[in-house]
């Protein structure tokens, strides 16, 4: 089983990489830290690939190149994300783009570039590591809470979209994280109001990478949609999910036409490769 995580050199990336080579996966870890990355690598018996997914050319290229070097992926974890932690105005336009870039864009593409051999080959898992700033907005991170809002509103899209296919879904939906982007976050002048009144109605208790790692790949393996934190914001999520719900139930029994494999416009020789390969 070939795994493809991205941003995977520190954090949430790290455990989940962690994580699913625990349950025997063969790891390609994705990430522009390259020493970071090829430690982890080597310590985990996987491949690396170093990219920016800030740089179109690298998104558009990458799944072509880990076809090619190692086979079908059968779970993608679109991880790496950029955060904001300050008001709009005091974000450059150049640092906006960039969140909007890596966060919503590159998910979405690399999920076209993938879907079309998990197709072929009957199977496959597309995790998406969102957050709970994609369903309730913050100040100070009015564009990083929009690039999630808009990723989980894409994968529960994909999952109606192959609902009639072996290809699943997972969003991964937490608070804080004891991660280095929650530190930069809790360092920030412009959130310290926010988060003392969070902290004092007990709305925001912190988790660990690895937890987060251990549930999500148990929701892959049983294919659950949602892996959510903290249990207490519990009906913020539910709340936000009705719409969603509602959408699957008016549409039950509609079919959609299958994924179809789509060349690579630049690199086709590549993406050919993926009518032979199966890897398991």
């Amino acid at each position: 089983m070939n795994v493809l995580v991205t941003g995977a050199s520190r954090g949430i990336g790290e455990a989940l990489a962690r994580r699913f080579a625990d349950e025997g996966a063969n790891l390609i870890v994705v990430a522009r830290s390259e020493p970071e990355l090829n430690k982890l690598a080597d310590e985990l018996g996987g491949a690396a690939l170093v990219a920016d997914l800030a740089d179109t050319e690298q998104v558009d290229t990458l799944i072509p190149r880990a076809e090619a070097a190692f086979g079908g992926i059968d779970i993608l974890v679109n991880n790496a994300g950029l955060e904001t932690t300050a008001g709009l105005t005091e974000t450059s336009v150049e640092a906006i783009r960039s969140v909007v870039r890596v966060n919503l864009e590159t998910p979405i593409v690399l999920t076209r570039a993938v879907i079309g051999g998990m197709h072929k080959r009957g199977r496959g898992h597309l995790v998406y590591t969102s957050s709970l700033a994609g369903i309730a907005g913050f100040p100070g991170l009015a564009t990083y809470a929009g690039t999630k809002a808009g990723l989980t509103n894409f994968a529960a899209s994909m999952r109606l979209e192959l609902n009639q296919t072996e290809i699943g879904t997972t969003i991964i939906a937490p608070g804080p994280v004891d991660t280095r982007m929650w530190g930069a976050l809790e360092n920030e002048p412009y959130s310290d109001a926010l988060l003392k009144r969070l902290n004092t109605l007990r709305l925001i208790p912190k988790t660990n990478p690895e937890r987060l790692a251990k549930r999500t790949v148990a929701a892959v393996k049983s294919n659950r949609r949602h892996v959510r934190h903290p249990a207490r914001m519990s009906a913020n999520f539910w709340l936000n999910e009705a719409p969603r719900r509602i959408t699957e139930l008016a549409t039950v029994g509609v079919r959609y036409r299958p994924p179809i494999h789509l060349p690579h416009p630049h690199l086709p020789d590549l993406h050919r490769r993926d009518k032979t390969t199966d890897a398991g």
